[in-house]
């Protein structure tokens, strides 16, 4: 495969990467998960529904993450959010009955009314990607990041970016690695820890992030990384 390192950087006051995560509680990974990224990229790149060919000649590439942390500072606890859906709402009012939760053919919801979720955050967290990119999509994704279709969320819509993404396109992951460093050392960071692809030396697990189709029906698979701390 002939391709590309593009490196991105992510900072924001909030960040939520699911994983699993169920209706009433929405978890969050300690890093951006693959299907995390390449759900923004294909949000830039306007790409709606199953996608099942782009999907497919993205999520081969690599894909490396670098968490950092500012100096001598433990990070953040992981803030929880409580949420009440579709509660207080006037079932008599057009367009308050819209909010109250349904089932997908518009009828009420067994057990319906107010539901509580719970939801999770990242706080104060940096991160920089480096993704590996097929050349035939490199424009289409430098394109994205920097003017995006649809607007970029860091894991939810309540996880604005706070810097900018996009940080170049490289020949190699070695010329990423040192742009995201450069990045880190002006903002006075430190590494915090590392995710690779594969298994290495480190903390191994499975991940259920590989994306094969988005849309409505939404359809992943397993890969396996490893989480190297300095």
């Amino acid at each position: 495969m002939n391709s590309k390192f593009v490196a991105m950087w992510f900072e924001a006051p909030m960040q939520s990467w699911g994983a699993d995560s169920k209706f009433g509680r929405r978890d969050t990974m300690k890093f951006p998960t693959k299907s995390g990224i390449l759900g923004i990229l294909l949000s830039g790149m306007g790409a709606s529904g199953p996608q099942n060919e782009l999907l497919a000649d993205l999520s081969i590439g690599k894909m490396t993450v670098i968490s950092f942390t500012q100096e001598k500072k433990v990070r953040e606890p992981l803030l929880r959010d409580f949420h009440m859906v579709g509660s207080g709402y006037d079932d008599k009012n057009l367009w308050e009955k819209l909010l109250i939760p349904k089932t997908s053919d518009g009828k009420p919801a067994n057990g319906g009314g107010a539901k509580m979720t719970y939801r999770y955050y990242l706080q104060d967290a940096r991160f920089s990607v480096i993704f590996e990119i097929p050349d035939k999509h490199i424009e289409k994704v430098t394109e994205a990041l920097q003017s995006p279709v649809y607007d970029i969320y860091l894991g939810r819509k309540s996880c604005v970016p706070t810097d900018f993404i996009f940080r170049g396109v490289f020949v190699s992951e070695a010329d990423a690695e040192d742009k995201i460093l450069e990045i880190s050392n002006s903002k006075k960071l430190l590494e915090e820890f590392r995710v690779l692809d594969g298994e290495h030396e480190g903390d191994i697990m499975t991940l259920n992030d590989i994306p094969v189709q988005f849309g409505e029906i939404k359809k992943y698979r397993d890969r396996r990384v490893t989480v190297v701390h300095k």
